[in-house]
């Protein structure tokens, strides 16, 4: 059961019009979620072909409009756009006078907080930073995934029921995330999950070099139990090679990458370095263990060969 504070009736938001500038995966999502909790999207814009296709996927007979106009439509506006983007869009649009006072102006942004919005705060906008931590495909799929999703949100102190009503609203757990604290809340979330993909990818590509046909189905198993049992027991769940203390394997590892996919071999280093200080911190490598293990690792940086010869 969840232990989130539900926030009272009455500091729930109305039923409001919607708007989406930036129909790319997550804005439509949103906007979609939103409309099943009984808000009302009204207009959304989008440049490519990709979010325009998108859009009417997943908000049909919504009208695609300039961002100027879906400000002008809608009392709640989900601005979608990609984070480098968002503070030269903030300040146009507060500058054209395309914010209106009291329209709740939502970003997405992991990096960024509600100060981002300042701009239009200062045109009379009510700012939440709401930053659902999820991965999106751009599919109807999305808006199901929504249930049970953390959200990082962050907000004026006045704002914060509304802004954690909107997130409940969505199927959503809030989590309230400090203004300054959001690059590292989001330097975290990429660490764990865009990293996950990159290491998984490369998994799955050294298995078919290897000769496994279905990578996918050997690793399927493989990773839930060790995500399961990472989110569990933390550090305890460490185990393989490098967790062992055998510097033998590890070398071999180097030696068969350096052959077959030197692209990984830095990647694989700096992993098992970390993965070394992890367990020597909690008493699973075994210190006697330990410094052949760093040598391996060490020489593995610096272009040498001779750790194949120590694959005994």
């Amino acid at each position: 059961m969840s232990t989130v504070h539900q926030p009272d009736p009455k500091d729930r938001p109305a039923r409001l019009t919607v708007g989406v500038v930036g129909a790319g995966r997550v804005g439509p999502a949103l906007a979609a979620s939103l409309q099943l909790a009984g808000h009302r999207p009204v207009a959304v814009s989008g440049v490519s072909d990709a979010s325009r296709r998108r859009a009417a996927q997943m908000l049909p007979d919504v009208p695609i409009v300039p961002p100027a106009e879906v400000l002008e439509r809608a009392d709640l506006v989900l601005l979608t756009v990609p984070d480098d983007a968002l503070p030269g869009l903030v300040e146009g649009l507060a500058e054209t006078g395309a914010v209106r006072p009291g329209q709740l102006l939502v970003h997405t942004s992991g990096r960024y907080g509600s100060k981002v919005l300042d701009p239009a705060l200062r045109a009379g906008a009510l700012p939440l930073a709401l930053h659902p931590a999820m991965t999106f495909t751009g599919t109807p799929v999305d808006v199901q995934r929504l249930a049970g999703c953390s959200f990082g949100v962050t907000a004026p102190d006045q704002l914060r029921l509304a802004a954690e009503a909107l997130v409940i609203e969505m199927g959503g757990e809030p989590e309230w995330i400090a203004e300054e604290n959001r690059p590292l809340y989001h330097a975290a979330l990429a660490l764990g999950a865009n990293h996950l993909v990159t290491l998984v990818a490369q998994s799955m590509e050294l298995l078919r070099t290897a000769g496994v046909e279905a990578p996918d189905r050997m690793l399927g198993p493989l990773l839930g139990a060790a995500l399961d049992n990472a989110l569990r027991s933390g550090d305890a769940a460490l185990t393989g090679p490098v967790a062992r203390g055998d510097a033998g394997t590890v070398a071999a590892h180097v030696a068969e990458l350096r052959k077959h996919a030197p692209q990984a071999v830095a990647g694989y280093l700096a992993m098992a370095r970390a993965t070394a200080d992890r367990a020597l911190a909690h008493g699973l490598l075994k210190p006697e263990l330990a410094e052949d293990l760093l040598g391996v690792l060490a020489n593995g940086t610096d272009g040498t060969t001779g750790t194949e010869g120590d694959a005994r």
